[in-house]
């Protein structure tokens, strides 16, 4: 009897210490889950634009090569975005340009017309599934309205439609029409530079 008692108590502590382990495996599962945070790369991140030339509103795209992020995590992919504030060189501008010439006017007549040349600079924000960049570019600061995508967690695309008229760039599109005069004009001999410009950012959150 004696030794019956001794292996069942055996067994009870051996149940005991196997659902202590299983317990404290599981605890330390969801601690890591819960200490899961989305941080915004850089490096993983494409700026590029579209805008339109001729009556007949062809596409010419380009983008920007760098962005600038401040650091910042967030639980989720949308706290990671919310209030995320940014900064464009506007020196990093490319639209692969096989005559090489369409980038320095863009920088020189266009931006070069506006104030604060340097950078376009913002902050993104999320707000009940919707979002928005407090964009500032020629002294002017306008929220931009964004709609946005996100698959796996990690991938972002976030696209907009800007309007240069808000942001006081009419001048600058107009300087920027002068020296593209010929190049913008289409078949029925009018040049024409429209004032709506696509932006689409490609950005990847990995797990910090």
């Amino acid at each position: 009897m004696k030794k019956l008692n001794i292996l069942l108590l055996c067994l009870s502590l051996s149940i005991i210490a196997c659902k202590n382990e299983k317990k404290e495996t599981k605890t330390e599962e969801t601690e890591a889950i819960a200490t899961k945070k989305f941080v915004v790369k850089p490096e993983a991140t494409s700026v590029k634009w579209t805008a339109y030339k001729t009556t007949e509103k062809k596409a010419v795209g380009g983008e920007f090569t760098t962005a600038k992020f401040e650091e910042q995590s967030g639980d989720t992919p949308e706290e990671a975005l919310n209030n995320l504030s940014f900064s464009i060189p506007i020196s990093s501008l490319f639209t692969n340009d096989a005559t090489n010439t369409r980038d320095a006017k863009i920088k020189d007549s266009f931006f070069g017309s506006m104030l604060d040349t340097e950078f376009i600079s913002g902050q993104l924000h999320a707000e009940n599934g919707k979002y928005k960049a407090t964009l500032t570019m020629n002294g002017v600061t306008k929220d931009l309205p964004l709609d946005i995508k996100i698959t796996d967690e990690r991938r972002v695309s976030l696209t907009g439609t800007m309007q240069l008229a808000e942001w006081n760039a009419l001048d600058a599109l107009a300087a920027l029409n002068k020296v593209c005069f010929d190049l913008h004009k289409g078949p029925d001999g009018v040049s024409k530079t429209w004032e709506d410009v696509a932006i689409n950012v490609e950005t990847y959150l990995r797990e910090n």
